[in-house]
């Protein structure tokens, strides 16, 4: 079954929202399975068509002084409606005191209530940011991921070519580290690939010859980052020779990950090939790219132009 337990969302949140149990703890089994809240305001109305009864209520100062508003016998109707139907767990906003209703029916139907001190709003986005994290598409990849002049390149290739490498120049040249060797990349928004690091691994960097190393500890934290968007891939292979290689640069090549299209080049590796100075350039060019510079069809334009003329 999709979802999170509402345990582990619990769990995972308690410090960032400052989440505390109120009651319905033999609920907590219960699963979330959508990334979005909601507040129930017509459902305590008593208007249930097209209740979002799969997504965590948000209780905060308007709806917990509607139901203080209201007769006891009717607001105890009205909260167990809500409960009854399977709602994950509900969430009490600014630290609000429940009216004494809403957690001997949580208790009763076995559904979690939690509180926090946290702004109605300000709870409800980073809740949200923690669900779409758990609920975006991901998977893993072989490769480095470094932000180098802002531009998040992942570098692939099979072992042994060099990423580790050539991720440790790009990182000596001042450019920031994500990810080393394995790669996490997640689909965010529906159209933006995030890529991070293991967090055990996280800023550490196995070198043939060298073993483990610590980047922040030897080059700084100015040179590593937790996340990054992954504009570019580029493909280290060994050069072979009679094989023909991108020399213009008049198609853009692309490689799919997730669904989504991304710029990818393939760069052949070979003694004397200096390939961090041709990385800094890729993320250049990739930066011109995006601002509608494409260099090889500019030239190519212009050497049309002057044959025309001729």
């Amino acid at each position: 079954m999709r979802g999170i337990k509402v345990e582990e969302f619990y769990h995972s949140t308690r410090d960032t929202l400052k989440l505390r149990l109120v009651a319905g703890e033999k609920g907590l089994k219960r699963r979330i399975m959508v990334p979005e809240l909601n507040r129930p305001g017509l459902a305590l109305a008593g208007y249930f068509d097209y209740f979002a009864n799969r997504r965590p209520q948000v209780l905060g100062m308007v709806e917990i002084n509607y139901l203080n508003s209201m007769e006891p016998g009717l607001r105890r109707k009205r909260i167990r409606e809500l409960l009854r139907r399977r709602v994950p767990c509900v969430i009490i906003g600014r630290n609000y005191l429940p009216p004494i209703e809403l957690p001997e029916e949580a208790c009763r139907e076995r559904v979690p209530l939690f509180r926090s001190p946290m702004v109605t709003m300000a709870l409800i986005n980073q809740a949200t940011i923690f669900l779409e994290d758990q609920f975006s598409p991901s998977t893993t990849i072989v490769g480095d991921l470094l932000e180098v002049y802002g531009v998040g390149i992942l570098i692939c290739g099979r072992s042994g070519v060099g990423k580790s490498e050539c991720a440790l120049g790009l990182i000596k040249r001042g450019h920031r580290l994500i990810a080393d060797d394995v790669v996490k990349i997640q689909l965010r928004d529906g159209t933006r690939l995030f890529g991070a690091g293991a967090e055990i691994v996280k800023h550490h960097m196995e070198i043939r010859g060298l073993g483990i190393i610590n980047v922040q500890d030897l080059y700084g934290a100015t040179c590593i980052k937790d996340a990054q968007e992954v504009e570019l891939v580029v493909t280290l292979e060994e050069w072979e020779s009679g094989k023909e290689y991108e020399r213009l640069g008049l198609e853009d090549k692309e490689i799919e990950i997730l669904g989504q299209r991304l710029p990818h080049l393939i760069i052949p590796v070979r003694p004397g090939r200096d390939i961090v100075l041709l990385l800094e350039a890729a993320a250049l060019n990739q930066r011109l790219k995006k601002m509608g510079r494409h260099a090889a069809r500019a030239l190519d334009r212009g050497l049309i132009e002057v044959m025309k003329k001729e």
